[in-house]
C-alpha cells in the first residue's frame, strides 16, 4: 500500500507540474507586444509590408502579430478586438477605411493601447497617438509634374483617375498633382478628356475638400485594378478623336496603371501615353522596362516599415517618438513621421530598385 500510495504521489505531482509548465507557456505564447492590421492581402504592397515587419523585430525581445482585414472594416475592427485580447501594449494600422476606422482604434484606446496609423490616415478621431507616413502631397506633386515634363505643345488629353474616396491618402494625392497640374490646364497644355467636375474647376488653382470629392466621384478606381480597366473603356468609348492620339494619363498606384495602360495601350487612336504610378510593385518595374508604364513613385517602405517599428519599439521602451510634422485628421492635430519619395522611370529604375537592394536583377528581363 505504501508503494502504491507513494506512486500515485509521484503521479500527482508530475501533473501538477505539467499543468504549472503548461500555463506559464499559454500565458507567454498569448502575449503580442505589437500589433499589426494591414488592408489587403491581394495587393502585393501588402504582402510585402507583412514581411519586412516581421523581419524588423526578428532579433527583439518585442513580439508581433500580423492580420488583414481584407477589404472589410467590420474584420478589421474584429481584427483589432482580437489583438487587443493578446495583450498588445501598442497598435499599428494601415486602415481600409479611414472613418470607419475609428472605431476600432478607440476600442484599443480605451485599453491603455498606443496606436500608429501606417500610410494612411485615420479620420474623425482622437484615438490616434502618432502617423507613419509618406508625403502624400508630395507623391502626387511628383506623378502630376512628371506628365508636365513630357508634355509637348497644348491641348495635349489629359485623363484623370484617382484613389478610393474612403482613403484620406486619394484625396492627398489628387490634391498634390492637381497643384502642379490645374496651372497647365488653365494655360491649355492638357485638356481634360473624362471628369465634367474637373473640367467646371480648371480655372481654380486650390479646391476644397468637398470640390475634390466631387472629381474623385467621376474618377475614383477604388484602389481596384479592375474598376479601372472599366472606367478606362468606358471613357476611351465616350471620346471622339481629338480626345485620343498622344495622351497623358494620371494613374493613382501601380495596380490601377498597369490595368489602365493596357486599355489605353489596345486602343488603336491612341498613338503613345504618358502614364504615372505609384509603390514601385515589381510587375509595375517590369512593365516600365518594357515601355509600358512611364513612372512609378518608389515609396520605400523598408524606411516606412523601420519607422514604424522604431515608434513602436520608442514607446515600448518608454521613450518618446521623433515626428517630423502633424497631419490634421478632422479631430486632432495627429503628430506624424514623414519618409522621402523618389520618382523612377527607365532611366533610374537600376539605380532605385536593383543597386539599393529592393529587388533582384533576376526578378526581370530585359533590364540593361
Amino acid at each position: 500500500m505504501k508503494k502504491g500510495f507513494k506512486g500515485l504521489t509521484y503521479l500527482l505531482f508530475a501533473i501538477m507540474v505539467m499543468l504549472v509548465l503548461a500555463a506559464c507557456s499559454g500565458g507567454s505564447g498569448s502575449s503580442v507586444s505589437v500589433g499589426i492590421v494591414l488592408p489587403t492581402k491581394d495587393e502585393p504592397r501588402w504582402v510585402q509590408d507583412e514581411q519586412r515587419f516581421k523581419d524588423a523585430l526578428a532579433d527583439s525581445e518585442y513580439t508581433t502579430e500580423i492580420l488583414f482585414s481584407q477589404g472589410s472594416s467590420a474584420k478589421e475592427k474584429e481584427n483589432v478586438e482580437t489583438l487587443i485580447s493578446k495583450g498588445i501594449e501598442v497598435l499599428i494600422i494601415a486602415p481600409q477605411d479611414g472613418a470607419a476606422a475609428g472605431a476600432a482604434v478607440e476600442a484599443a484606446k480605451e485599453e491603455g493601447i498606443a496606436v500608429i496609423a501606417y500610410d494612411r490616415l485615420i479620420t474623425g478621431t482622437d484615438a490616434i497617438d502618432y502617423y507613419v507616413t509618406f508625403d502624400s502631397i508630395a507623391v502626387g506633386a511628383a506623378q502630376g509634374q512628371y506628365l508636365i515634363d513630357n508634355a509637348e505643345g497644348t491641348n495635349n488629353p489629359l485623363y484623370l483617375y484617382a484613389g478610393a474616396a474612403s482613403d484620406n491618402n486619394a484625396f492627398l494625392f489628387f490634391e498634390g498633382a492637381w497643384s502642379v497640374l490645374q496651372p497647365k490646364i488653365a494655360d491649355g497644355t492638357f485638356v481634360i478628356a473624362n471628369s465634367s467636375e474637373a473640367e467646371a474647376l480648371k480655372d481654380k488653382a486650390e479646391l476644397t475638400r468637398e470640390e475634390l470629392g466631387q472629381i474623385l466621384g467621376q474618377v475614383t478606381t477604388n484602389w481596384d485594378p479592375a474598376e479601372a480597366t472599366n472606367k478606362a473603356e468606358t471613357h476611351l468609348t465616350a471620346v471622339g478623336a481629338d480626345m485620343k492620339g498622344d495622351v497623358s494619363i494620371l494613374a493613382p498606384n501601380d495596380g490601377t496603371a498597369r490595368t489602365i495602360a493596357d486599355v489605353f495601350a489596345s486602343d488603336p487612336a491612341v498613338s503613345s501615353y504618358v502614364i504615372t504610378g505609384q509603390d514601385a510593385e515589381k510587375a509595375s518595374a517590369q512593365y516600365i522596362i518594357d515601355g509600358k508604364q512611364s513612372m512609378t513613385v518608389f515609396k520605400d517602405v523598408r524606411t516606412l516599415v523601420n519607422d514604424a517599428m522604431g515608434m513602436a519599439v520608442d514607446i515600448l521602451d518608454g521613450s518618446t517618438p521623433e515626428t517630423t510634422g502633424t497631419y490634421n485628421n478632422g479631430n486632432i492635430d495627429v503628430k506624424a513621421k514623414q519618409t522621402d519619395v523618389i520618382v523612377v522611370d527607365k532611366n533610374n529604375i537600376k539605380a532605385e530598385l536593383i543597386d539599393s537592394g529592393y529587388y533582384e536583377a533576376s526578378e526581370f528581363t530585359g533590364l540593361e
